[in-house]
């Protein structure tokens, strides 16, 4: 270990430009052992971590890297697999230079050991070895039911079965995996590593019924009445809308509408044809990760241009940055300083481009975040044949919450206490749904802790 001075930070192999903006494979080639070996033996072992600590699972960070430098595979597997639900995936998507890798010791000057690459090594070697995360089989004779099979959800039922407790999970859609099957594009995570996980989770015992909303298909109390406790980890699904002139237009479209329709394409399933756009000239208003995941699937989709527009800079962008790099790397025109005031519309009142103010960054406010500050006469146009606005997302608010007694806050979170627990007994909530739009990482800590909550108080 401290091998830092010899050995430097070397970030993993992307695949080329020109090959990876053919299709939808994850850019990011494997890292071979002896490269993870390498990077793990630059950890300095530090007494009071810092990335574990700025890791929302508290994922056991140093003691895996001293595993894998030491060349033990399986402990370093048990090991990545305890406090996280799925390591795997969050060795692929987790924002790392905003959590573990930025708060690297070695970030300063040296350059952080690539954490997220080795975590995602650890277990696709430990897979291609036979392993697998260890779980107890059905041992009690209590029952929990999960609303929603996102990142929150399964992490939830991950931790409940790990327990011994049967989980039923509802899931509106015809597959499983919320956010990380139909949200985040394949070139970030490949959706088998998904399914995979999910098939860990059946064998275990899972029982999962699809294409079931919840409210709709089947009753919440009717739900209620048949578990001893429920878990509601529904996300946050409502695009923000900037409510600008124009913008109900039929060619502009939500992210994540679009985005679904694309993966639903993948997949070989049918999809609404109005989200193909090819040879069009497109524009994407945000700049977070979902902003970046369309722009980047636009090009993959053959777009004339895109053209990401984001009101501050790029060092303010909400998303990870490695996001961003990869894409300008494909080709992405980004535009800053910029504020959309409304949607111009042609005379079949289609949108034909976006009208823009330029804006400056001012004084900090109370959160230390400047202050953003419109430019008087700096308006512009970018002309569109497609607009994606990106804004971010609010949680739904399903009937079936206020006629179960279930309370949500003044923007629709729902509210719970500290162990997760809703102003209904035995119902409990995590994730996008309580938090709002916020990170897979997140979302997985909830359902753990949740879960964890849930097995103290049935089993004691």
């Amino acid at each position: 270990m401290r091998e830092f001075l010899t050995i430097e930070r070397i970030d993993p192999t992307k695949r080329g430009v020109v090959q990876r903006l053919k299709d939808f494979s994850e850019i990011y080639e494997p890292v071979e052992p002896y490269e993870a070996s390498a990077q793990s033996d630059r950890c300095i072992q530090c007494g009071d971590p810092f990335c574990l600590n700025k890791c929302p699972l508290h994922n056991y960070i140093p003691q895996w890297l001293k595993a894998v430098a030491e060349k033990d595979l399986k402990f370093a597997f048990n090991l990545s697999n305890e406090p996280s639900p799925f390591p795997e995936v969050m060795g692929r998507i987790c924002p790392h230079d905003r959590l573990c890798e930025g708060d690297c010791t070695l970030n300063d000057g040296h350059g952080a050991i690539t954490i997220g690459s080795v975590e995602t090594f650890i277990n696709e070697e430990g897979f291609k070895h036979g392993m697998k995360p260890f779980f107890p089989g059905i041992t009690t004779d209590k029952k929990v039911a999960i609303i929603g099979s996102g990142p929150a959800g399964l992490s939830a039922a991950t931790y409940l079965l790990r327990s011994g407790i049967s989980v039923t999970m509802y899931e509106r859609s015809d597959r499983a995996g919320g956010l990380l099957t139909y949200g985040i594009p394949g070139f970030k995570l490949d959706k088998k590593i998904v399914e995979r996980r999910l098939g860990f989770l059946v064998e275990a015992g899972l029982k999962l019924v699809l294409n079931c909303d919840v409210g709709h298909d089947k009753e919440f109390d009717s739900i209620a009445d048949e578990h001893d406790a429920v878990f509601i980890g529904i996300g946050a699904t409502k695009a923000k809308h900037a409510n600008l002139a124009g913008e109900k237009a039929v060619n502009v479209h939500d992210a994540m509408d679009y985005l679904t329709a694309i993966q639903r394409k993948n997949f070989g399933s049918s999809y609404d044809k109005k989200f193909d756009f090819k040879d069009l000239e497109v524009v994407v208003v945000g700049g977070g990760d979902t902003a970046m995941d369309c722009v980047r699937t636009a090009k993959r989709e053959g777009a004339k241009n895109v053209t990401c527009v984001y009101r501050r800079d790029a060092f303010n962008m909400p998303g990870s940055q490695k996001e961003y790099k990869n894409a300008v790397e494909e080709g992405v025109e980004f535009s800053f300083h910029a504020s959309p005031k409304e949607v111009l519309l042609g005379d079949n009142h289609k949108a034909i481009g976006v009208h823009f103010t330029k804006t400056l960054l001012g004084a900090k406010d109370s959160s230390g975040r400047q202050k953003m500050e419109e430019v008087k006469g700096s308006d512009f146009n970018i002309k569109a044949d497609v607009v994606i606005f990106a804004l971010g997302f609010d949680p739904v608010v399903p009937p079936f919450l206020a006629e179960n007694g279930i309370a949500v806050n003044a923007w629709g979170g729902i509210v719970i206490d500290d162990k997760f627990q809703t102003s209904t007994p035995g119902i409990y909530a995590g994730g996008d749904c309580y938090r709002g739009a916020d990170l897979v990482v997140t979302a997985a800590y909830d359902g753990r802790e949740a879960a964890r909550a849930i097995a103290k108080s049935l089993l004691g």
